[in-house]
């Protein structure tokens, strides 16, 4: 008797745990960095969060930065910002526990190119959802350069992780090379689904660019830059006050990294120059994240035309505003992947100055790699890159139609995949007996 009673427990447990609801989503990322990419990604990936499991589903967003992250995503009833300190581990896990699904949606969620620190948060994060036994998504993710050690930290806990829906093809290759054992697929990023505010488009033709450009009317080519030499950020218990980013990590600074940093600029100038005198184009920097206005600063000092051009930063222009600067170019030079991202849907010509594999996978997938893709690591190659890329940006100008087809396919073929993301993540859930929107 004892034993069918235990056989119709069990059965009926066994049915509880079907069509159960998803009633917590947390979503760990790089959240509240003032950072272009992860705001479009983040406010994207919450709108894909409600399609498939409703409006009232609750979502947990954890930051370090709350200040920043208020700027662009407001609390409601079912969402919440939950500051959480730099050593996160006890955090994360309390956090975990709490919910239902966890989410990592930072799109560098494999790479270790700006800090490890940053890898291994969305590493425990994947240990501490295993532990509980909480499903999680790796939600349309990207894999770069790893060292040895991370390398095996990721074949080890990523491999913990449910599903793994990667944003290119490449990204997941790398992921099956490394030995990671997860479920994988792959799609496109989530910020190819997201969409500027009208109001914003308007605010930013009839004022904005008409105060900022001395000719706003002569067009305008933008520069996305990154200082390659601020990275990694490293853990550190002191450092200099001018190199912390947030206690207690701190930027790579060296006299080697500055020189470096001081070349980077005076390349950048050059080419901004070169542009002005043969096409008498306006210059907009574009910083898709406010640590990127030092070298943006650096850049306009070095050039000889310097009342040509303006700085557009993170800090001072939300998403759908710095989208709008983005798909108003005439051409795109960019070390930044979201800036070619964002600019797609406009099918503005562009060029990348790469420094880690994100824009090779990209444009691998757009097919322009080969004639379009500069990787400036090589330091001894820089000079032959500069001045390819100055070659390629002249004739992009003088013949924009040349690569408009190819960019014009390239982005309805990844708006397909951005699409496609929620659906993987719905038909995961239901293949696990939880209840999604019809």
């Amino acid at each position: 008797m004892n034993t069918v009673d235990n056989e119709l427990k069990s059965s009926q447990s066994q049915k509880e745990d079907i069509n159960q609801d998803v009633k917590k989503v947390l979503l760990v990322g790089y959240n509240g960095a003032n950072n272009t990419g992860s705001e479009a990604r983040l406010i994207s990936i919450i709108k894909d969060v409600r399609a498939v499991l409703g409006p009232d589903v609750f979502i947990t967003i954890p930051t370090l930065n709350e200040k920043n992250l208020r700027r662009y995503i407001k609390e409601e009833a079912n969402l919440k910002i939950v500051p959480i300190p730099s050593i996160f581990f006890f955090a994360i896990r309390k956090l975990v526990k709490e919910h239902d699904l966890v989410l990592l949606v930072e799109g560098s969620c494999y790479m270790d190119t700006w800090t490890s620190a940053l890898l291994w948060a969305f590493l425990w994060t994947t240990r501490c959802a295993n532990s509980f036994k909480k499903p999680c998504v790796a939600y349309s993710v990207d894999v770069g350069d790893l060292s040895t050690l991370n390398s095996f930290f990721v074949k080890r806990e990523a491999s913990k992780t449910d599903l793994i829906i990667t944003r290119t093809k490449l990204a997941a290759d790398k992921l099956k090379k490394i030995g990671v054992t997860a479920p994988i697929k792959h799609a496109a990023d989530s910020a190819f689904t997201f969409q500027k505010d009208g109001k914003d488009e308007t605010i930013l033709k009839d004022i904005w660019l008409k105060e900022s450009l001395p000719k706003p009317e002569a067009g305008v080519v933008g520069f996305a830059v990154v200082d390659f030499y601020l990275w990694p950020v490293v853990i550190r218990p002191w450092g200099r006050s001018k190199d912390i980013y947030k206690w207690p990590y701190y930027f790579s600074r060296s006299k080697k990294r500055a020189q470096r940093s001081d070349d980077l600029a005076a390349s950048w100038a050059a080419l901004a120059d070169g542009v002005v005198e043969t096409h008498g184009k306006n210059i907009a920097l574009v910083c898709m994240e406010e640590l990127d206005k030092p070298l943006a600063l650096s850049i306009l000092g070095k050039m000889q035309h310097s009342e040509n051009a303006y700085i557009f930063t993170s800090s001072e222009f939300n998403t759908s505003q710095m989208t709008g600067i983005l798909q108003g170019l005439e051409l795109l030079v960019t070390s930044r992947y979201h800036a070619a991202v964002l600019s797609l849907e406009s099918y503005v010509p562009q060029i990348a100055v790469a420094h880690d594999p994100r824009l090779k996978g990209l444009y691998n997938e757009l097919g322009i790699d080969k004639e379009y893709l500069f990787d400036c690591r090589p330091e001894n190659t820089c000079e032959t890159v500069w001045s390819e890329v100055k070659k390629q940006a002249n004739e992009l100008l003088e013949n924009p139609g040349k690569i408009c087809n190819t960019l014009k396919q390239g982005y309805d073929q990844h708006l397909r995949g951005a699409n496609e993301n929620r659906q993987l993540l719905k038909e995961f859930l239901i293949e696990r007996g939880w209840k999604v929107k019809p």
